[in-house]
């Protein structure tokens, strides 16, 4: 696969919290450059990195982010005010700990209302796979599915482990055709890249291809 696709597909993410605007603006930069689906920044980043990149670049951010325990008021309020700052996506996190309760229509309904503050914006919903069972995946599979959300995704980054070959081929396999899949978290070649895209990811949130990428424009060969 050529690595343009892939880049194309990439949500290049920086969501450390030790994160500055001259490191936001940088990959704001390298989105643009290599033409990632989109960056994926804190939120209060927002405002300035789309004032910065114009219609040139899709800015993501992530709420709930990385625990997903807030209230779905806060959630809700999160999401309004990143898209009113002008995110063009929004990764919500769901609260792990009703999914471990099997509380199912809650979460739907969480998702929902979170999707209804997105004022028709991309809506992604980060299930954090590696706390989970496989019951629970394809539960939460269908949670997605029925609250009306655009995307199912792997993994914040920030918890014991990242997207796996398996989490997304059983996401393909369980969510409705509307739904698309992101994978996130310790994407770091471009032959998981292209095995994680080969399974049925439409997205990857990864900061490493880009790096690739501008290693292999150094060498005159991108």
């Amino acid at each position: 696969m050529d690595i343009k696709e892939i880049l194309s597909k990439c949500d290049h993410t920086l969501l450390g919290v030790n994160a500055t605007w001259a490191e936001i603006k940088a990959i704001c930069d390298d989105g643009m450059k290599f033409k990632t689906a989109s960056v994926c920044i804190p939120a209060s980043y927002v405002k300035q990195a789309k004032e910065y990149v114009g219609d040139r670049l899709a800015i993501c951010t992530v709420i709930g982010f990385p625990t997903g325990y807030s209230t779905t008021k806060v959630k809700c309020l999160e999401a309004l005010d990143a898209v009113q700052n002008g995110a063009d996506e929004v990764d919500m996190v769901i609260n792990v700990g009703w999914a471990k309760d099997g509380k199912w229509a809650e979460i739907t309904e969480e998702i929902a209302a979170i999707k209804g503050h997105c004022d028709g914006k991309i809506l992604k919903v980060i299930i954090e796979t590696c706390l989970l069972t496989d019951e629970e995946k394809i539960a939460l599979c269908k949670c997605v599915s029925d609250s009306g959300a655009d995307y199912i995704k792997t993994s914040t980054g920030f918890s014991k482990a990242g997207a796996t070959f398996a989490d997304v081929e059983l996401f393909a396999k369980h969510v409705a055709p509307h739904v698309k899949i992101k994978a996130a978290g310790g994407i770091s070649s471009i032959a998981d890249a292209e095995q994680f895209i080969a399974l049925g990811a439409d997205r990857l949130g990864t900061s490493r291809i880009v790096k690739i990428a501008k290693g292999l424009s150094d060498d005159g060969t991108y």
